[in-house]
């Protein structure tokens, strides 16, 4: 009897093992006990100011495995050195995916160094997860799939600074600095592009430098002699602090804006020198923690005691800093997502399908939502002035794009008055937001919110009408956007 008994807890003992085992499901640089990721950063070269990300980035997932990992698996992140170099990039990814066989690679920082590696990357099937770079060739899951953007297009924070303009100095003779490669051309098109038939006129310079270059001098001469009135500065930090001082320097005081990779207080600012950065405008996404609106902020003194505890050798103040803490963040949320499905076909899927998820240390407001088929989490910015101790906000949140829509069928109307047929309505649900269908007399951009999304009138067609009762103007929705879009 005792035997019998001891051959059934055994039997039921073994198969529930084969149950648990049945469901974990591992891919490569995963087992019970560990996850195994990568990245390349610029430790070394004409990006070392962001090597502060990668470090970071450690940091955390140190941090995280000390308080017992994710899942009970310890988090292993490989950070190699890229130098800024394509080549060195491409040597990183193939070390990490054939000889140290990682899960992922994972917030790799860099326009030309993810472009070296996102072929390869793609070509193994190895997920190339949250990329730390703005390039539009970033967000395109029909070519690679595996490749999956971090932060929003540079193309989207252009048009902000060029709506911005428009707004505001709708006479301005702009001059461009812009670095000579897909990171500055990027910025550049989508500026033409959103000033549209003006750019003709407005752009008046434009002056590339390459990254290997030693100073841009003679570009910031050429740009001030062009009499320009307005700066835009698409940038990496060294030649950011460049430009400011270069500027200081020939006594320019344009209508100036720097991209955000070029807008670092420690690492751009303070080299550059404070007393001549005052009043440069750029694009926010994460809260400043020397910013004293922020100061008793929960997420900024808990971010505060990590940098102090596990980075005490890096400045918690440096955007850079907070870029890798809160990629970080977005990293843990995809492995914690997966469970005990760690394979690379599940780490996409959780990557590419957030919806109104919020990290600590973005700015109040903004979430992050991506999708299958349109990958780019990050659309909102805020405009921040330099008042020569910090960033202070600007107006509010702007969203930096609309997603991609789809119609929604609407009844037959008679009558003889051509007028255009539109409905508001959002990809995440595909219903309407009752926003009932209206009419307008032109073909235009037109916009409202909707609670706290963002929304698109989409063109249906032309349909003619004649009873104003039935679809009419006063069918529109009355009040302002809550959130300004582009």
């Amino acid at each position: 009897m005792r035997r019998k008994a001891m051959a059934l807890a055994l039997g039921a003992l073994l198969v529930s093992s084969i149950a648990q085992a049945a469901d974990k499901i591992y891919g490569p640089g995963v087992s019970d006990g560990e996850i195994k990721l990568g990245q390349s950063i610029p430790y070394s070269g004409p990006a070392s100011a962001f090597s502060v990300v990668g470090k970071v980035q450690v940091s955390y997932f140190k941090m995280l495995n000390a308080k017992g990992g994710i899942n009970g698996r310890k988090v292993e992140l490989i950070s190699l050195d890229n130098g800024f170099s394509p080549p060195k990039a491409v040597e990183a990814s193939r070390k990490l995916v054939e000889e140290l066989g990682v899960l992922a690679e994972a917030g790799t920082l860099g326009t030309p160094t993810n472009l070296a590696s996102q072929k390869y990357l793609n070509g193994k099937g190895v997920p190339q997860l949250y990329v730390a770079a703005g390039a539009t060739r970033f967000n395109d899951p029909k070519n690679f799939p595996w490749t999956v953007p971090w932060y929003t297009r540079f193309e989207m924070e252009s048009r902000i600074y060029a709506k911005y303009i428009l707004q505001t100095k709708p006479d301005a003779r702009i001059a461009v600095l812009f670095q000579n490669d897909d990171f500055g051309r990027d910025y550049l098109m989508a500026l033409k592009k959103r000033l549209g038939a003006k750019a003709a006129s407005m752009i008046v310079a434009e002056a590339g430098y390459e990254l290997t270059d030693p100073q841009i001098d003679s570009q910031m001469i050429a740009l001030k002699a062009s009499g320009a009135d307005t700066l835009l500065a698409f940038v990496t930090p060294k030649f950011s602090a460049l430009a400011i001082r270069k500027a200081f320097e020939l006594n320019w005081r344009p209508l100036y804006f720097v991209g955000q990779p070029g807008s670092a207080i420690e690492s751009v600012i303070r080299p550059a020198g404070v007393e001549k950065a005052v009043g440069l405008i750029t694009a926010q996404l994460l809260k400043d923690p020397g910013d004293p609106a922020f100061a008793s902020d929960t997420e900024v003194v808990e971010y505060n005691q990590f940098m102090e505890t596990w980075a005490p050798g890096d400045n918690a103040k440096d955007t850079g800093a907070i870029a890798g803490y809160v990629t970080a963040q977005g990293i843990e949320l995809v492995l914690r997502r997966c469970g005990d499905v760690l394979t690379r076909d599940n780490v996409l899927k959780q990557a590419t399908t957030l919806n109104g998820v919020r990290l600590k240390m973005l700015l109040p407001g903004m979430t992050l939502t991506n999708s299958p088929d349109d990958y780019v989490a990050f659309r909102q910015y805020q405009l921040a002035r330099f008042d020569g101790r910090g960033w202070v906000l600007m107006g509010d949140l702007i969203t930096a794009d609309c997603r991609a829509w789809r119609p929604l069928a609407l009844p037959a109307i008679t009558g003889s008055l051509p007028t255009m047929v539109v409905r508001c309505i959002t990809r995440r649900s595909l219903g309407s937001c009752g926003v009932t269908a209206w009419t307008v007399q032109r073909l235009s951009h037109i916009r409202t919110s909707c609670g706290s999304h963002s929304w698109r009138y989409i063109y249906l067609g032309w349909a003619a009408k004649s009873d104003s009762s039935s679809i009419s103007r006063r069918d529109a929705p009355s009040s302002r956007p809550s959130m300004a879009s582009l």
